[in-house]
């Protein structure tokens, strides 16, 4: 079978995607909101509880019936790979993480098929990875979908997954050592929605603009000599004192957080980008101001993909 369904289900988001295997091209692609959280609270309320995986499946099986719709193809007997929330504790199945270090190829990481009579089509879990005082899920998959583009070598090399909750994961030999989660940008959220920030920040533009980028470049450069909280506030005076536009403060804020999410970065240690085209800018102007060293930009709706399908053919010998 040359197809597998990828299913990115997180805490607030869903999606999924019909791929081609033999050359990961997307042929259908559906989302939604319905995340992990919100389809948890909708079983509780359910009248009969019946079993958890089949009312995920159900959901499942009619995102599938939508897509099916714009298909020629039948689908049934497509294998679903899941990764994010999906094996959380309030997932479809509670899967334990897999403990540091893990091998880059996904082969001890944590899986469960399941067999279900709600759905045509075979169901493929795959869990998270924890250290002592961390956890992820989703983004192991992507790190085994970047395997082929690192260094194989005991070399440290640092992957950085930009996004709400930025991953820094350190690898070596051909395994993921060692990571941190960061609140970057739930913390931006934070500030320009909910507090006295806010009426000083407006979303608008993006590094293209020159002044724009000045803004960010400032916020970096202020990350590296003055505290947080201080330089934070300064979004607020930038507007009242120096007739700064709101605009140009958001991207002040962005550079300043991203700034001190990477402050405490060593130099020579190379790293990857692994995020979409937008977070990937910013890193890359931000670590270029504090001349830490980019190797590389991966896309992660790819290396999410890649990663789901050499976890699928190492358990299978399939694609």
């Amino acid at each position: 079978m040359d197809y597998f369904f990828s299913c990115d289900w997180g805490t607030s988001s869903f999606r999924l995607r019909l791929i081609r295997a033999s050359d990961l091209v997307v042929i259908a692609e559906t989302k939604s909101s319905r995340g992990i959280s919100d389809t948890y609270k909708l079983w509780q309320q359910t009248s009969t509880l019946s079993l958890r995986s089949d009312f995920y499946a159900n959901i499942v099986k009619d995102e599938i019936k939508f897509l099916q719709q714009d298909l020629s193809m039948p689908t049934d007997g497509i294998p679903v790979l899941f990764s994010g929330m999906a094996s959380s504790t309030i997932g479809m199945v509670d899967l334990p993480y897999k403990r540091l270090p893990f091998n880059l190829d996904g082969s001890d990481l944590k899986i469960e098929f399941i067999t279900n009579s709600a759905a045509a089509n075979p169901f493929v879990v795959i869990s998270g990875a924890c250290t002592d005082c961390d956890v992820m899920r989703g983004e192991e998959t992507k790190i085994v979908g970047c395997q082929s583009l690192l260094d194989n070598s005991d070399q440290e090399q640092l992957l950085i997954l930009p996004g709400t909750h930025p991953k820094h994961i350190v690898v070596k030999n051909n395994q993921a050592i060692d990571f941190k989660t960061y609140m970057t940008g739930e913390f931006f959220n934070l500030l320009s929605v909910d507090s006295i920030l806010s009426a000083s920040v407006a979303e608008g533009g993006d590094l293209d603009d020159p002044q724009n980028q000045d803004s960010f470049i400032e916020g970096v450069r202020a990350s590296r000599h003055s505290n947080l909280l201080h330089a934070s506030f300064m979004v607020r005076t930038n507007q009242v004192l120096k007739n700064i536009p709101p605009t140009q403060n958001f991207h002040y804020l962005s550079g300043l957080l991203i700034g001190t999410e990477l402050g405490g970065l060593k130099p020579d240690v190379p790293i990857y980008l692994v995020g979409g085209a937008v977070h990937a800018s910013l890193y890359k102007l931000a670590c270029n101001e504090l001349n830490l060293r980019v190797n590389m930009e991966i896309d992660a709706d790819l290396a999410l993909i890649k990663g789901q399908q050499a976890i699928f053919s190492r358990l299978t010998g399939q694609y």
